[in-house]
């Protein structure tokens, strides 16, 4: 397959890594080279199987509308914009793009949101969840976070579960859940030591989405990828 990689930060840069480790061809695109979205032409798409974003909120917003107005595929594992989301699955199906979105692509965390939910089964505990992250990370709290949350809403859609957002050295990321009543204390903890494990589940999803149209959380898809 052909990658467009949108963002030549440290994720981006090791995801065009993974990627060429696995026998992909790959392109990068930085910043300055696809502000608003510009180079993102259908001249240019029609070359790409699929693209990769890891950039800020507002970039990805426009690197999605781009792809997606032009019937492209595209991956994103940049946070912070889920507002828009209804506005891109109601894009990807006007135009029958493809979009894979997820707050993070480590098969690590999407073992911790399987166990949270399990954790969030439990009768009579109040819930708390406290993330960490590098000082560079613009969005608090953490897509993650958000999403363990929202995991453990579904389950008990009553919870009032707070979230702790510290940003501090240079943690890729640490994200713990907590339960708590009168007599018992549970704890799921999840670090993580390399953003490798972003990069390799944001290229799996790539591999997945590349022949698809629709809309996914990668959450949902984990499991084929």
């Amino acid at each position: 397959m052909l990658m467009l990689v949108l963002g030549k930060g440290k994720t981006g840069s090791l995801v065009a890594q993974v990627a060429r480790e696995r026998g992909h061809s790959v392109r990068v695109l930085d910043f300055h080279e696809n502000q608003g979205a510009r180079a993102l032409t259908a001249p240019t798409l029609a070359q790409i199987d699929v693209a990769i974003d890891f950039t800020n909120p507002e970039a990805a917003v426009e690197n999605m509308r781009a792809c997606l107005a032009l019937g492209g595929r595209i991956v994103v594992g940049t946070t912070g914009w889920l507002d828009k989301l209804d506005e891109m699955k109601a894009l990807a199906a006007r135009k029958e793009g493809a979009l894979v979105y997820g707050s993070n692509f480590s098969q690590g965390v999407q073992e911790l949101f399987r166990l949270t939910g399990q954790l969030a089964k439990l009768d009579g505990f109040r819930f708390h969840i406290e993330e960490t992250h590098h000082t560079a990370k613009l969005d608090a709290p953490s897509g993650t976070a958000l999403s363990l949350k929202k995991v453990i809403t579904d389950v008990r859609p009553d919870a009032d579960v707070e979230i702790a957002s510290k940003r501090e050295g240079d943690h890729v990321g640490i994200h713990v859940v907590k339960a708590r009543c009168e007599t018992d204390v549970f704890e799921l903890r999840h670090e993580a030591l390399s953003r490798r494990a972003f990069a390799e589940g944001a290229v799996k999803a790539a591999e997945w989405v590349g022949s698809k149209k629709g809309v996914w959380d990668f959450r949902d898809i984990f499991d084929q990828v």
